[in-house]
């Protein structure tokens, strides 16, 4: 499982995050004024799978599908899934953003990504929205992403800028993407970006719409 954060095993098996924890409120707060009530959401990347159980069982009538290429991960949710009995969140699915024959073919109402783009290649985020314009059929679905980003008209924080160092010293292909890049790829996927949401620790919530 990819991650910068510091992991804490439990002993029933379940993985717990200090930075999933962290900012559960502040993106709960921008889901529930986006998502229907009834919506069907498409996690990529749920890591632990912390933020899936937080936003389910705070989202009364929304059925979440958290995912992950990461054996490891998916066994982090499936133990949270446990613990809680939250029959709205589903098992997870073994999901790969780079490789299409993961992919679910069900549609969904809302793609939510957190902390992926820059945590691994750029074909991940390429895959992420071919694959959110395939699973959002209808006009209006929402694609969710979180973390932070690179803004040509915004000077870039010093904190993220000494982040972006340390991806790339990690891995020449991981790095802080640009967010306008970002946005003409998903234009290009039928996905019109809607809205641009600053969040604490200088992230963002970008949502974009099916068209």
């Amino acid at each position: 499982m990819d991650t910068l954060d510091s992991i804490t095993p439990l002993p029933d098996g379940a993985l717990s995050s200090p930075a999933a924890r962290r900012n559960v409120e502040p993106i709960l707060k921008v889901l529930k004024a986006h998502l229907g009530a009834k919506a069907r959401v498409l996690e990529v990347a749920s890591g632990s799978g912390e933020h899936a159980l937080a936003f389910a069982g705070a989202l009364p009538g929304v059925s979440w599908t958290p995912s992950d290429p990461s054996a490891e991960a998916r066994s982090s949710i499936e133990a949270w899934r446990r613990a809680r009995g939250l029959r709205i969140v589903d098992a997870p699915l073994a999901l790969d953003a780079t490789d299409p024959a993961t992919w679910p073919d069900a549609p969904f109402d809302a793609v939510f990504c957190a902390n992926m783009t820059h945590i691994s290649p750029w074909s991940a985020t390429e895959g992420l929205m071919k694959l959110a314009s395939r699973v959002l059929t209808r006009p209006g679905g929402l694609l969710v992403l979180y973390g932070p980003y690179r803004e040509a008209d915004r000077p870039l924080a010093p904190s993220n800028a000494a982040f972006d160092d340390s991806l790339k010293s990690r891995d020449p292909a991981w790095g802080l993407r640009e967010r306008q890049v970002v946005e003409t790829l998903a234009r290009s996927h039928r996905l019109a970006a809607s809205l641009r949401v600053e969040m604490p620790a200088n992230n963002l919530m970008l949502l974009f719409r099916a068209v």
